[in-house]
């Protein structure tokens, strides 16, 4: 076909005077070859290019995912610094464990008779710290049934502080046996409970709500804001996003975290993430 239209362009041209050819256009072997080449010719020409452009096209894909890949692991990096940085918050000398907690025991031992208030302060103590040793990896899950045993410990050691002044309930709804979660996140949210709000309100008590049930765990804190504390704000929201972080890392988009003040003067953080317990069939 291509050969039938360029005779008959040829021949049309030549008729017209826009081509002049010493001899005339005959449709013959030599001109069936000659426009052969030229179509291959074009052929392959467009297909260089086309093959080019695909080439092109391939490599900055290739060069998008590298560093889409390299903004993960650069993102993955910084959750495992920041679950360092949080870790040596409860621990931040290299004291050497086993002469730390032996001397924790002795003086609990001593003051257990003299000053049973200071010896409870100094267990609590000794557990969490005993428990921040143990410093996960940023990619492992702990028992949740031990990060509650640490907020009970903080809980604790606040109520000694203030001689018991603390309003503050701690609610934990269902079977956790064997039950895990990001570590952390947990104590974070308490402690931003003591730090930041008011645990003395007389009529409105601090809650800790945990909740596990039909495969969702729902954990909600609710606190009146202590206006006398607005200075701290900064650091609030910084451990509010950190825990937004280690919730993204461990379960990509497949949770809800939410953080608001209502009109209550109350702030309220709730958690929920869908956790299939495989223990759950020797609980029963």
């Amino acid at each position: 076909m291509y050969t039938s239209v360029t005779f008959l362009l040829s021949a049309s041209f030549r008729a017209i005077g826009f081509i002049k050819a010493p001899t005339p256009i005959v449709f013959d072997m030599v001109f069936i070859l000659g426009c052969t080449y030229r179509s291959l010719y074009y052929i392959g020409f467009a297909t260089g290019y086309v093959y080019i452009i695909k080439s092109f096209h391939d490599q900055k894909k290739v060069e998008t995912l590298e560093r889409q890949n390299l903004v993960t692991q650069i993102e993955k990096q910084a959750l495992e610094s920041d679950l360092v940085q949080s870790q040596n918050n409860y621990l931040r000398s290299q004291i050497n464990p086993h002469f730390l907690f032996n001397t924790l025991n002795f003086i609990y031992n001593d003051a257990r008779k003299k000053a049973p208030m200071a010896a409870d302060a100094i267990m609590n103590l000794a557990e969490m710290m005993r428990y921040a040793l143990k410093r996960p990896e940023a990619s492992e899950m702990v028992p949740l049934s031990e990060e509650i045993e640490q907020i009970e410990h903080l809980i604790n050691l606040h109520k000694l502080r203030t001689a018991n002044t603390i309003n503050l309930e701690l609610e934990v709804n269902g079977d956790l046996f064997g039950l895990r979660f990001p570590p952390l996140i947990l104590l974070t949210l308490v402690e931003n409970i003591f730090k930041h709000g008011n645990v003395s309100h007389s009529t409105q008590p601090a809650l800790i709500n945990i909740t596990y049930e039909n495969d969702k765990l729902n954990i909600k804190t609710v606190n009146m804001i202590n206006d006398n504390k607005g200075k701290q704000t900064e650091s609030h929201h910084v451990g509010i996003e950190n825990i937004g972080k280690r919730l993204s890392n461990f379960y990509g988009s497949e949770y809800i975290f939410r953080y608001f003040k209502d009109p209550l003067n109350r702030y309220i953080t709730e958690i929920e993430v869908t956790v299939v317990n495989p223990m759950a069939r020797l609980n029963r």
